[in-house]
C-alpha cells in the first residue's frame, strides 16, 4: 500500500490568485477545515508546497 498524507485546507481561497484556487481543487479541497487523504507523490508535495499558507499536513501515514 503507497504512503498517505492527510492534508487539511486552513486558508480562505478569497482574494487569492487563481492558479492558488485552481490548486485547491486540483488537491480536493474546497471548504475551510476539509480534510483529504491522498497519495504522497512527488506532484502532491509539489501542490502543497506552492500554497502552503492556505493547507497543512496532519498526519503521514504508512
Amino acid at each position: 500500500m503507497p504512503k498517505t498524507i492527510v492534508v487539511k485546507q486552513i486558508g480562505s481561497p478569497i482574494r487569492r490568485p487563481q492558479e492558488q484556487r485552481a490548486t485547491l481543487i486540483g488537491l480536493g479541497l474546497n471548504k475551510m477545515h476539509k480534510t483529504r487523504e491522498l497519495e504522497d507523490t512527488p506532484s502532491v508535495r509539489g501542490m502543497i508546497a506552492k500554497i502552503p499558507h492556505m493547507v497543512e499536513i496532519i498526519e503521514e501515514r504508512d
